[in-house]
């Protein structure tokens, strides 16, 4: 699948991908009171109102896109009415052509590592019968547990040809709490991101690995040299817009072939209707104003990498 996202972003020119982490609060009164006209003001009202909210958005913005990543949280909120529209939001996006990252950031050990990579990224038997359950196309993983929490995801990668963003240096303002710490005089971040180009050289594709990386947009110096680090490994770069990073701190994400990292953007498109730049779209065409602002992201970054 890394080879898939790969062809996707040089066929769209756009190495972005959009973050459908939808806040009930994002979605425009006429779609939730279509929803709820249907299912109350219920658990299924809610999740109906985020679906139709993610189908519009897909809709205005797949034809621009190579990926989007689904946030989980924001569908666990309403209960198995929203991992249901999370489902349905996986499958559409994966029939418009679209690459599906499943922001799940799990990390286990051992059979409950396996049972998320299974039903995540791989299939499961039930009687003579076998079943994709979620069928993302690579998830977020947490390897705070070591290798034990990380290598059921490597087995189910490899048999299905799918891949994993390990969490290595995150956007987050307390991110270095924890692993900027030194040890041996080298910060924790880089001796993840040594495991990731390890584990990631045993699951290759043609150019890049079925192993890649979260670094922040928000540490670009801590990117550059993580770049180094992780040569083979795809980077995807959350942090950009609302969170402050912009294109410019992106450029050492990428490699020389201009391939190598996805930036991430998820309420700075998802929620444009709100901005003030994008207000004039008005609520009703909501999927408009985040297709422009997919339109100026593109060009933000692709005039950081050609300067």
């Amino acid at each position: 699948m890394i080879n898939q996202l790969v062809a996707n972003i040089k066929k769209t020119g756009a190495p972005i991908v959009v973050g459908l982490d939808p806040m009930l609060s994002y979605v425009p009164e006429h779609i939730q009171k279509k929803a709820f006209s249907e299912y109350g003001e219920t658990l299924e009202g809610a999740a109906e109102a985020i679906w139709m909210f993610n189908k519009e958005i897909v809709d205005k913005t797949y034809d621009l896109i190579p990926a989007v990543k689904p946030q989980i949280a924001m569908y666990e909120q309403f209960g198995i009415p929203g991992l249901q529209a999370f489902k349905k939001t996986v499958d559409y996006c994966k029939g418009k052509g679209l690459v599906v990252i499943g922001d799940i950031k799990r990390g286990d050990i051992g059979s409950t590592s396996a049972a998320y990579a299974v039903g995540h990224l791989g299939t499961v038997q039930v009687g003579d019968k076998t079943y994709a359950p979620f069928d993302e196309d690579f998830v977020t993983v947490n390897p705070y547990l070591g290798s034990d929490g990380v290598n059921p995801f490597l087995d189910v990668c490899r048999q299905e040809k799918k891949g994993i963003f390990v969490l290595v240096k995150t956007s987050n303002p307390s991110s270095g709490e924890f692993q900027d710490q030194l040890i041996n005089g080298r910060p924790l971040y880089e001796l993840v991101g040594e495991k990731v180009a390890a584990w990631g050289a045993e699951a290759m594709g043609d150019d890049y690995s079925y192993v890649g990386a979260v670094v922040g947009a928000t540490y670009p110096e801590m990117g550059k040299a993580l770049r180094k680090i992780m040569p083979k490994a795809y980077i995807l770069v959350p942090g950009y817009g609302a969170q402050g990073g912009k294109g410019s701190d992106l450029v050492h994400f990428f490699n020389e072939d201009g391939l190598g990292a996805i930036v991430n953007s998820s309420r700075g498109i998802i929620a444009a209707y709100k901005q003030e730049k994008y207000a004039g779209y008005g609520a009703e065409a909501f999927g408009d104003a985040s297709r422009a602002a997919v339109e100026d992201m593109i060009t933000d970054i692709t005039n950081a990498l050609n300067k």
